[in-house]
């Protein structure tokens, strides 16, 4: 099968760039994104590619080239649907705030209504390709949906999970680690998974294209979050006990790390992480081992979200007991808002919690991040419910200029690693504060004995 046209259905932190990317690889292949939500497909049609609404490395200069020439960005879904061979769903997949496996299982209803519009618009035999994170055995649901029309369409359903990591995710693409493609054993099934193939072979080395089952490949993309977490849960555990011992998490990371079967990747002790994948897939593997009754697997993998969620409030908690048990009043300046550098993405971020943490404790929070707007900052405070809107609004702050954020700080917290934050002028943050001056470490990211050469009070996680 030749493929000319594809579409994808969802212009969001995966969609987006993974379609410009195959855009950008594949000239002779029409790419069609599409979403309901016409403000973010305006965004990525502004002529200002530096205004697209991802903000990725590298991804302003892919969108640019390949915009216009064959990647196009459309709120019309029935028209691209009925013009592709290949159809990515690519849309959000949440976990529940309702109902059975409220807080655990992921809600599909997005995925089903991207199926029922495939099986009402399509009239010749589709490739549909599951894109988003889901849970084993979904391809069956959505297959069942598709195979239930009764309009003689064929449809093959595919899972190639994305391995993307946020704000590296164009080098990602660029460059895979694998390419994970899961199909039917049956002939159709290997016609439409060589298809995909195909596409990726314009750039990708076919011996990093692997090819599975389709559960093997929606469960390959929950492991592999759930083993990445865990190793971050696994160094801030050992961050604690570090703290108490006397010993220096760094030191440890790096010993265990230089040995080969251990490996120095996802070993860097930090205030917790973010990001909308690995707490909803754990979560996600958590609910579907619960309801095949496999309740020690649950648990296993529940902890390291336990761990997560401890470190975050032992972050907060240090801050106010190392501040004389009080923050009311006090202007804390966070230094980071989204989850990781190089993203504007703030899914899960520790930043939210701490300062909900600390808000609760009548702290006054100033933030600074360089890609993060303050609307964002407040709606993200908004969705925890924690309190009005009018409170939160009162009691955070956002600034574009990180000197004025620090100014008349009782303390800073580093919630993020941008890299700009090593190159300040430490000192005159340091003169323009409230003595004595604390710096609370969340990424151990800042040179500590520099900091406390100039007279700050400077705690990292683990040491």
């Amino acid at each position: 099968m030749k493929i000319t046209k594809i579409c994808c259905i969802g212009a969001g932190y995966v969609g987006g760039p993974t379609m410009a990317v195959i855009a950008q690889k594949c000239p002779q292949i029409q790419v069609t994104v599409v979403d309901l939500n016409a403000e973010r497909i305006a965004a990525w049609n502004d002529e200002n590619v530096n205004n697209i609404p991802i903000y990725e490395p590298g991804l302003d200069a892919i969108v640019g080239e390949a915009r216009g020439r064959n990647l196009f960005f459309s709120t019309d879904v029935d028209k691209a649907i009925a013009e592709s061979q290949i159809i990515f769903i690519s849309v959000n997949t949440p976990t529940k705030t309702y109902g059975k496996g409220k807080g655990m299982a992921a809600d599909l209803k997005y995925i089903e209504l991207c199926a029922r519009q495939i099986a009402r618009v399509a009239k010749d035999n589709k490739i549909v390709v599951e894109k988003s994170t889901l849970p084993v055995r979904t391809a069956e649901a959505i297959k069942s949906i598709l195979d239930n029309t009764g309009n003689g369409v064929q449809f093959q359903i595919l899972s190639n999970p994305e391995f993307l990591a946020e704000g590296t995710a164009v080098q990602d693409l660029l460059n895979p680690d694998r390419i994970l493609i899961g199909g039917d054993a049956t002939e159709e099934g290997r016609k439409a998974i060589q298809a995909l193939v195909d596409v990726y072979a314009n750039w990708v080395p076919e011996d990093k294209i692997l090819t599975t089952n389709v559960w093997s490949s929606e469960l390959s993309k929950l492991t592999a979050n759930a083993f990445l977490a865990q190793r971050i849960s696994s160094i801030n555990a050992m961050s604690e006990l570090c703290e108490k011992t006397g010993a220096d998490v760094n030191e440890v990371a790096k010993a265990i790390g230089m040995d080969s079967r251990i490996g120095s990747k996802f070993l860097k002790a930090s205030v917790g992480f973010g990001g909308s994948c690995f707490q909803k897939d754990i979560l996600n593997l958590v609910y579907i081992a619960k309801s095949y009754g496999l309740n020690e697997v649950a648990d296993y993998w529940e902890q390291v979200i336990i761990m997560n969620d401890h470190q975050k409030k032992r972050f907060s908690n240090n801050i106010v007991q190392t501040l004389y048990n009080t923050v009311s009043d006090k202007k804390i300046a966070f230094l980071g808002w989204a989850f990781k550098k190089d993203t504007n993405d703030t899914r899960e971020s520790a930043a939210i919690y701490v300062a909900d943490d600390l808000i609760n404790e009548h702290a006054k929070i100033a933030v600074y991040d360089p890609k993060v707007s303050n609307k964002k900052i407040l709606d993200d405070l908004n969705y925890l419910e924690t309190r009005t809107a009018a409170n939160n609004a009162s009691s955070i702050s956002s600034f574009t200029d990180p000197y004025e954020a620090c100014q008349n700080a009782h303390a800073i917290a580093v919630l993020t690693e941008w890299d700009e934050f090593i190159t300040y002028d430490w000192q005159k943050i340091y003169d323009s504060m409230q003595k004595p001056a604390f710096v609370f470490d969340g990424r151990n990211l800042l040179n500590g004995p520099n900091l406390e050469a100039i007279g700050f009070v400077y705690q990292a996680v683990g040491s």
